[in-house]
Formats: structure tokens, sequence, C-alpha cells
């Protein structure tokens, strides 16, 4: 018996194919892009290329087709006169253009690049598309991502390096006010599927050792100390070990009073909703203490928390911290871990942080996000979100508001 062959797949039309570019637009309804292709359909076209948006209610649907063979039954000019017509009887306009072949060749290389404004002005769209321009780069699809809590727009462009793009963009995005992400195009920007975050400033609002010195009265000393180290001005350990020192004797029953004050940064929870209804596994690591991300592990649903552990002997804190220290490089290190036991490729993950101690962390992943960072931390990292929102994150990863919106409707 015969087996059944796959027929070959059609050629793309050469060059000098002859081809109509039919453009429609006008109010937007239900069944315009079904009607304009079941009205071509009855002149036999192939279709080349489609492209379609809606802009406040507003359709521009573009189709370029094969033009009718010259022994076809009905010619070109039929064509025209019959979209026109049935445009007109919906309330549309069309716009018919004769011409050969398909669009020209896209230029080497592919890159998104994502615009994130709180407004995002048309001076700064302005700016950041000459700079495309300036890089040799095409831009040849645009899309709007969110319009709240931040307008994001991501640009599809061809043509050049990506982290030539990324430079350029970086310095542009810092003059203009807004925060742009530069990736290269392809799968694994949308299939990253493990996002790992620093806690303290990140997660939440808080620096939890500051919350703890609170109790014990000597916030402004640790304060300090902690903003030092957050600079990159001193060494993570021996400043965590001279910060933990001064909570010596504080009774234990301080913990629980801490883990109440701790305040979730806003879009914290949307972020880790959104991230697991869509698949994502999603970790932290800290330079704080397990007695508070334990806890924020099992009110978010975290898949992975790791941090250092305060001693408590007989009631009472220590000053000492027990275990290996989660420091710059422990949090690499966790990372790795944690992608490790995911089972996702460290190309795949993302980390969110702010201060010097995240820098490997964010250089280790395949995107690090630096987030209302540290200057010295925003310079290292892929990108950086300068806005008090940590679910604009989402946007970096090519996640609009709609699919937010939908993991947040499947919960209710």
């Amino acid at each position: 018996m015969s087996t059944p062959q796959t027929p070959p797949a059609a050629a793309p039309p050469g060059h000098d194919v002859p081809t109509l570019l039919v453009k429609i637009f006008g109010k937007d309804r239900p069944g315009i892009t079904a009607g304009l292709f079941e009205t071509l359909a009855a002149f036999g076209v192939d279709v080349v290329d489609i492209e379609q948006v809606v802009t406040r209610g507003r359709i521009v649907l573009c189709a370029l087709v094969t033009a009718p063979g010259p022994t076809a039954a009905r010619g070109s000019g039929d064509l025209r006169v019959t979209v026109h017509g049935w445009a007109e009887s919906h309330g549309l306009q069309a716009e018919i253009i004769s011409g050969t072949g398909d669009n020209r060749p896209r230029g080497t290389g592919r890159s998104l690049v994502t615009v994130l404004g709180h407004p995002l002005t048309a001076d700064s769209v302005a700016g950041i598309t000459s700079v495309v321009t300036g890089t040799g780069g095409n831009i040849d699809r645009i899309f709007r991502l969110a319009k709240y809590p931040v307008t994001a727009v991501e640009f599809a462009v061809s043509g050049a390096a990506t982290e030539a793009l990324r430079t350029a963009l970086a310095v542009e995005g810092a003059n203009r006010g807004v925060d742009v992400a530069v990736s290269a195009a392809g799968l694994q920007h949308r299939a990253r599927r493990l996002v790992v975050m620093d806690v303290d400033s990140t997660l939440i609002q808080d620096e939890v050792i500051e919350l703890f010195a609170a109790h014990a009265g000597c916030e402004a000393e640790v304060a300090d100390v902690t903003s030092r180290a957050m600079r990159g001005e001193l060494d993570f350990e021996q400043s965590l070990h001279a910060r933990v020192a001064l909570l010596a004797g504080l009774d234990a029953s301080v913990v629980e009073a801490v883990r109440k004050e701790v305040r979730l940064t806003p879009g914290a929870r949307t972020l880790v909703r959104t991230l697991k209804r869509l698949g994502y596994q999603v970790g932290v690591v800290s330079g704080g203490f397990t007695q508070v991300t334990d806890a924020l592990r099992d009110e978010l649903g975290l898949d992975f928390a790791s941090a250092n552990t305060l001693e408590i002997v007989d009631g009472k804190l220590t000053g000492r911290v027990v275990g290996d220290i989660v420091d710059r490089a422990g949090k690499a290190r966790l990372l790795r871990s944690f992608a490790q036991r995911a089972g996702v490729p460290l190309e795949q993950t993302v980390a969110i942080g702010d201060g010097a101690n995240d820098l490997d962390m964010l250089n280790t992943a395949g995107l690090g996000v630096a987030f209302n960072a540290k200057p010295m931390v925003r310079e290292a990292a892929h990108t950086a979100v300068n806005v008090p929102f940590l679910d604009t994150v989402l946007y970096l990863l090519g996640i609009s508001r709609e699919e937010v919106e939908a993991a947040d409707a499947h919960l209710d």
C-alpha cells in the first residue's frame, strides 16, 4: 500500500509576482476580518501577509495577497470594485495598492525593545525610535502591552545587533526618563520560566533588619550600615554580622511583630499571582532572614526561598546568624540551584534586585532587572525599572496587561 505524500509547501511569491496590498480602516466591530477574507476568497488569491491593529475602537487591517492571474475569471479590476463595495456597505474605507512581491527582506539580527513610561511622552518615543534608526535598525512591528500603571510598548526591531542596541538605548532611556529593555527575539523571550527576586526593597518595601533594629533601639545605626552595604561600600558579610550583633538580647516574640510590619511592594502580589498562573516558578533569595522569608513563601505560594537565619537561644536573639551566609555570591549560587531544581536553563531565568549584593545574581540570569536600584546596579544590569510597581516587570517578559487581568479573573 502506498504511503500518502505530503504536498510541498507553497513557495513565497518572487519579487516580480504581482501582489495587492488591501488596506481596510474604520470603526471596529466583530466580523470585519472574516468579511474581508470571504470577499477576497471569491477571487482565488493567496494570502502573503496580514497585519491588524485596533486603536481607540478604530481598526486598520492590511492584507497582502497575490493578484488574480491573467487567466482568472475575475481580475484585479473586479477585485477592487468588489472590495470597495463591501467596505462601503459596512461603513469602512478601503485602499488597494498594486505592487510586486512580499515585504523587503529584513536585516540580520532580531531584537525586542520594551519601553515603559509613566507617562510615555511623544518626545521619549521620538528619542528611542531615532536611536533604533541610528544603530541601523528597522522597526517592523509595534505592540502596546499595557496602558496602566505604566504605558508599556514593545517594538520588534531587525537589522541591529542586540548588544549595541541595548547599550545605545540604555543611555537614551535614562536621558528621556523611561525604562528600556532590549532582548534577542525568539522563543526564549516568551519561554522564561523561573523568576527569582531579592526581598528587601524589592519584593517588600522594607529592609527587614531595620525593622528588627527599631525594636532594639538602634535603627539609625543599622540603616546607615545597610545603605553603605547596598551601595557596595562595605563587604556584605561583615556588615551583616555587625548589624545582627546589635540585635542581641531581643525577645524572640519580636519576630512575629516584624512579620506583621512587612509591607509588600505595590504590584508584588499581582506579579507572583500572574507568573504562577502562566506556569512560571518563582523564588526569593535574601540577605535578610528566614524568619520572614519563610512566611512570605507560604503567603505568596512561592516555589523557592532562601535567606540567612537568626540564631535564637532560650527565647532570645543571640546577635548571630547560623548556617551559610546568603551574600552576593550566594545569591547567584542559589539562582543556579533553583534553576537546576526547576529544570530551567539559566538563559530562561529572570532575576530582580536593587542592591550591590544582587549584581552577581542579575548577571547570572538570562535577564537581570534592576528594580528602583542604586546607580551602580542600574548600570550593570541588563535593564532597569524605575517605577514603584513591581508587576511592571511582567511587561519586560512580553506579558500584556490583558494576560494579567485574565489571570486575575481566573482566580476570582
